[in-house]
Parts: structure tokens; C-alpha cells; sequence
């Protein structure tokens, strides 16, 4: 094919087209190369997601705390508590830990 016959085909003539150019140029450095690109965007959503995560996470556990220190004033709660989390006891009991060998 000819210089002559590819300035007559319609396709040639759109891709060489001055503005077609330029928005090609500018979509191009737009979507990768600026600083508000797509990549920064794909970026920073994915930092929003995983902070959105931590903080319903903190949420909950704030919540389980909140709803153990209300437990805990009840006396009877506060020492089962004190007994099954940190192996407090009275001065004349044993405490006896049993441990189960996990076999698969």
C-alpha cells in the first residue's frame, strides 16, 4: 500500500488526526504517569479498605472489652476471672493444669 492510498483509508485518518493524538498522549499520562493516577487510586483505596478493617476490628474488641469490665463488677465474676486467666487462687487450694496432647 501506498503513502496515497493509506492518507485515503478512514482509519489512518482518525489515528493521525492532531486531537486524536493529543487525547491519546493526555489519557495515557493521565491513567499512569500524573500524580492522581489510576495506580494511585487502586493504591490508596486498597490502603482505605485495610484501615476500614483495623478499625472495625479495634471496634469489636473495645466493645468485648467494654462488656467484660462490666462483668468484672461483680465480685464473683472478677475472681472466676482472676482464677481462669491468670491461675490466681485462694491460699489453701491447689491448681491443678491439664493439658491434652493434640494428636492429628
Amino acid at each position: 500500500m501506498s503513502l496515497k492510498e493509506m492518507k485515503k483509508n478512514r482509519f489512518f485518518k482518525i489515528i493521525t488526526n492532531v486531537y486524536v493524538i493529543i487525547l491519546t498522549v493526555f489519557t495515557i499520562w493521565m491513567l499512569f504517569f500524573d500524580e492522581n493516577s489510576y495506580l494511585n487510586h487502586r493504591k490508596f483505596n486498597k490502603e482505605i479498605n485495610e484501615l476500614e478493617t483495623w478499625i472495625k476490628y479495634h471496634k469489636q474488641k473495645i466493645k468485648e472489652d467494654k462488656e467484660t469490665i462490666k462483668n468484672l463488677q461483680d465480685s464473683l465474676e472478677l475472681e472466676r476471672y482472676a482464677r481462669e486467666k491468670y491461675l490466681m487462687k485462694k491460699e489453701n487450694e491447689d491448681i491443678y493444669l491439664i493439658e491434652f496432647n493434640k494428636q492429628k
